[in-house]
């Protein structure tokens, strides 16, 4: 294999062509950012969680292929993966995970102590969510976690503490994760059967479609009360308005729990995180 198709293998491993994961990672982390700012964040910090954004996701999901080596195989959606099909071995999955984590604590180092010790957490939660679904019934709200502990790092990068609001957005992060991979562990729910390994989808069984529409409203009640917290005004909650509408459209796509369907509801969460941000970043340029 030349460079060009190891690159190559490398960008497929990564997921860096399929970008959805670092956006659902990067909208809460930039909530955090730019509240934990007050609309007006240093630039280095927006750089560094940016940066250490796609780094960190991209180590999480060679991790996520290492663990499901022995799984993705047996999945004829996942067995072409570069690590279950052969084309890049354990060990080299391994090697690159590290040198993404060890990338992304070098970006940190100029930031202050708190923020170096919770990015200890923030790479166990990493490196130990794609075990999760082995033994934990709601594997989903465990990558709310993960997914969300750029959260409490941008409090303190820029504030020295990490204040109750950020764990408000922390929390708000793992219902909306625990709603959006709901609806991917609804298209995956029969090969999850098969297989032996736990989802949210399966746990909530004939009431997921609720399940997911109560998290949304969990989800926005949060952030509501984050924005209260924060003292922010009526744009912001315009733009939870908007996600609201989003959400309520998503309820179209999976209430008849069409694979297809479920997968494009997943992938629209996109745009339910951006409008959040949108309102933020509207909020304090309005002032």
């Amino acid at each position: 294999m030349n460079l060009t198709e190891r690159l190559s293998v490398y960008l497929e491993l990564t997921r860096l062509n399929r970008p959805i994961g670092i956006l659902l990672l990067l909208w809460p982390t930039l909530w955090g950012v730019w509240l934990a700012g007050k609309g007006h964040p240093a630039y280095h910090i927006v750089l560094i969680f940016t940066l250490g954004t796609v780094l960190m996701r991209s180590a999480g999901c060679v991790i996520n292929d290492y663990a499901d080596r022995d799984i993705d195989c047996h999945v004829k959606r996942t067995r072409a993966r570069p690590v279950t099909s052969g084309r890049v071995s354990s060990r080299e999955a391994l090697y690159l995970a590290a040198a993404l984590t060890l990338a992304a604590g070098l970006l940190i180092l100029p930031l202050n102590g708190l923020t170096l010790l919770l990015s200890i957490p923030a790479v166990l939660l990493a490196a130990s969510y794609p075990y999760t679904k082995r033994f934990f019934a709601i594997p989903q709200a465990y990558l709310g976690i993960a997914f969300g502990f750029g959260i409490p790092m941008a409090y303190a990068a820029t504030l020295g503490n990490v204040p109750p609001v950020a764990w408000v957005l922390l929390l708000a992060n793992v219902f909306w994760s625990t709603a959006y991979d709901t609806e991917y562990a609804m298209v995956d729910r029969d090969d999850d059967v098969h297989l032996g390994v736990h989802s949210s989808a399966l746990l909530f069984g004939k009431y997921d479609v609720l399940a997911v529409m109560v998290c949304y409203a969990i989800t926005l009640l949060l952030l509501a009360l984050a924005g209260l917290m924060a003292g922010l005004g009526v744009a912001y909650y315009l733009g939870l308005l908007v996600a609201e509408g989003i959400a309520a459209y998503h309820f179209t796509l999976i209430k008849n729990r069409d694979r297809e369907a479920c997968f494009q509801a997943f992938l629209h969460n996109n745009w339910f995180g951006a409008a959040v941000f949108a309102g933020m970043v509207l909020d304090y340029w309005l002032r």
